[in-house]
């Protein structure tokens, strides 16, 4: 599944980097509204029978501003790497848990995935046209205690009554993070039928920096009405992202999806060791696929969409086969 994700991504391109010149230069209105989103990711929404395990848990809050509030100086660099567009900024703050697959076991297992806490407050300048969504962002933040994993994970186990996992004493110990994000997503219409639109959304990504270094591509096939209402689903990255930006261009949008990337993976500071940090290290695989199908619905300027993820193993050994969970956002306009 790796390669076949890797290859259908890349295939996608060349695509979307036609369409660009076709229509990037048209602009669409003004949107003066701030967008707040909450969201949370979970494994335990999988079909496994191993819950906490590798990417537990993901909680975001974001915000983003309406296409008038960007300082000017922004709006020219912004325009100066993209091209002319409607720009945006905003932020948000991550907090990610990883496990190994087993928890309980100590000191744990050293061939899987290690502890690790990561929290990030990322700055992202989005620049918008009729048919593209441009994308720089600075994440800053930790990874390790001070990123409060163990706090969160165990005290939600105490709420639903639910043991402890014991291996977090062997977490990644605090590390400063600094990541670099530069996306793009193209819009590409395919056929009206019956009331219905169609259309596919490649994307491609690159991330820099002392968290992870990665390329990404891939793409969504979208069914429902109101398409132009945004640039799909948000999620945490790595992942296909549509940003938490959405204009509703009817009363009642709603859309259908089914998606797909391939990461081609150079470093990854949660799985191997780096010259500030000993602590835990695993063997990586360098490509990694994502699967990932839900709904979205607006209505009343809010958006709610659902996310199932199905990921490609990360590491070399690791356990339980695929691996499955749930993503929820909700968006409100105001």
């Amino acid at each position: 599944m790796r390669f076949q994700s890797i290859r259908f991504a890349l295939a996608a391109l060349p695509l979307a980097l036609a369409a660009t010149r076709a229509g990037a230069q048209s602009l669409p209105p003004p949107d003066t509204a701030n967008i707040v989103t909450l969201q949370d990711e979970n494994a335990s929404i999988s079909p496994n029978r191993l819950t906490d395990r590798y990417y537990v848990n993901g909680l975001r809050l974001g915000w983003i501003s309406g296409t008038d509030a960007v300082p000017g100086f922004l709006e020219q660099l912004n325009q100066s790497i993209w091209g002319p567009g409607l720009s945006r900024i905003g932020f948000d703050l991550t907090q990610q848990i990883y496990t190994p697959a087993d928890t309980q076991a100590v000191p744990p297992d050293p061939h899987d995935r290690p502890y690790a806490g990561v929290l990030l407050g990322t700055f992202t300048l989005t620049n918008d046209t009729a048919s593209t969504r441009s994308t720089l962002g600075l994440s800053l933040g930790i990874v390790g205690p001070g990123a409060g994993g163990e706090g969160l994970q165990n005290g939600f186990h105490d709420l639903i009554g639910q043991q402890h996992d014991l291996g977090w004493g062997y977490q990644i110990q605090n590390t400063p993070a600094i990541e670099g994000l530069a996306e793009r997503i193209w819009r590409l219409p395919i056929a009206a039928f019956g009331g219905l639109e169609t259309d596919f959304l490649p994307e491609a990504s690159l991330g820099v920096g002392n968290l992870r270094d990665y390329v990404q591509a891939g793409g969504t096939f979208r069914i429902g009405q109101g398409l132009d209402s945004d640039f799909g689903v948000v999620r945490p990255r790595p992942g296909l992202s549509g940003g938490d930006a959405f204009t509703p261009v009817r009363p009642f949008a709603w859309y259908v999806f089914a998606g797909a990337d391939g990461q081609a993976v150079a470093y990854d500071l949660l799985l191997q060791s780096n010259p500030f940090r000993g602590g835990p290290k695993v063997p990586k695989i360098w490509d990694v696929g994502e699967l990932q199908g839900g709904l979205a619905l607006m209505a009343f300027g809010a958006r709610l969409t659902y996310t199932q993820i199905v990921q490609t193993q990360e590491l070399h050994g690791q356990h339980g086969g695929l691996h499955t969970l749930g993503s929820l956002a909700l968006s409100v306009r105001f």
